[in-house]
């Protein structure tokens, strides 16, 4: 068959941890900091998990080697 290839922009945007959950940072934080509130940018700073399974499912299909 031959290798998988890794979606490289998926592979920027998501890692995996060791029990195999995906990571995310959350998006809206790089610039145009000073219009939002400081309460939303601390809670920008938080890193998340994906928890929908077909989300999951989806993203992996896309790291074959994550």
């Amino acid at each position: 068959m031959g290798k998988l290839k890794t979606k490289k922009g998926v592979a920027k945007r998501f890692k995996l941890t060791k029990k195999r959950k995906i990571k995310y940072q959350t998006c809206g934080k790089s610039h145009l900091a000073t219009n939002k509130k400081t309460k939303r940018l601390r809670k920008l700073r938080k890193t998340n998990y994906l928890t929908a399974r077909k989300e999951v499912a989806f993203i992996k299909s896309m790291l074959p080697y994550g």
